[in-house]
């Protein structure tokens, strides 16, 4: 049974894996056993993060690409058809943005820059790796892709993060649509939604993690463990029947009713 966790000879491409919720990822896929390939818009901290994870064990191919237009996800997907033989077992689609602003002042390019990121990305390019994953799905061992969600797509965000709310809703969604489709390939699409973990982007769980902790049910944020484990699941042999589903990974926050605090404990950049 141990083995259902297994990534074993398989490749990964976790986007925004240079850091936060994309580094915990692709350090549990290379624990496992796979070959993870990191995508960044910041070269020098994809390389660097890469080389870090390779340092305790495995392979991690840093590709620093912003992917944030539909030519950066074709680009990038050119790059994995190359490196990686044509095939691709498991996509993560991690990479995100957050943007806050009085509901009077939000700007447009607030709005486009938090939705294209999250929401047009994660489309684009698991349409642009469409055929790598096919290529290395077979029904006994199917392809993955793994869209990262968040539980403000799913519980009430009283912070005035209107894209960033609209955009994780929307993805849990299209995780939905993509999952009923790429099944006849073989191909399981399946979403996390995270709550309060540690990282640049939620910085409130890095900074103010035991205050944000007392609003927790489980009374702690989440852990790189915690994280990588719910990847893994969905990832190996013990996700392969998890179609269409999103798992919420919060220690009960999203549900707690708490108003006062956001969904996820997230202090978004401006």
């Amino acid at each position: 049974m141990f083995d259902v966790f297994s990534l074993a000879g398989r490749t990964a491409l976790v986007t925004g894996g240079s850091r936060g919720i994309g580094r915990m990822i692709a350090a549990g896929f290379l624990a496992q056993g796979a070959k993870v390939y990191i995508c960044a818009r910041k070269a020098a901290q994809c390389i660097e993060t890469a080389k870090e994870l390779s340092a305790n064990g495995g392979v991690c191919i840093p590709l620093p690409i912003d992917i944030a237009t539909v030519d950066g996800a074709r680009e990038l997907a050119d790059r994995i058809a190359a490196e990686a033989g044509g095939r691709l077992d498991i996509l993560v689609n991690n990479a995100g943005a957050a943007w806050g602003a009085e509901f009077t002042e939000f700007p447009e390019h607030g709005w486009d820059k938090v939705m294209n990121l999250n929401l047009k990305s994660p489309f684009f390019l698991t349409q642009a790796l469409h055929g790598a994953l096919r290529a290395a799905a077979t029904p006994e061992r199917p392809a993955k892709v793994i869209n990262i969600a968040s539980i403000d797509g799913i519980a009430l965000n009283p912070m005035e993060t209107y894209s960033y709310h609209a955009s994780k809703a929307a993805l849990i969604y299209l995780t939905r649509r993509m999952a009923a489709k790429l099944i006849a390939d073989n191909i399981v699409v399946s979403a996390i939604a995270p709550g309060a973990f540690a990282s640049d982007m939620n910085r409130a769980a890095r900074d103010q993690g035991e205050w944000i902790a007392q609003h927790i049910p489980s009374r702690r944020i989440g852990t790189p463990e915690d994280m990588a484990a719910a990847a893994v699941y969905l990832a190996a042999r013990s996700g392969d029947y998890v179609v269409g589903s999103t798992l919420v990974v919060d220690g009960g926050l999203a549900y707690a009713n708490l108003p006062e605090v956001s969904a996820s404990g997230r202090m978004p950049p401006k």
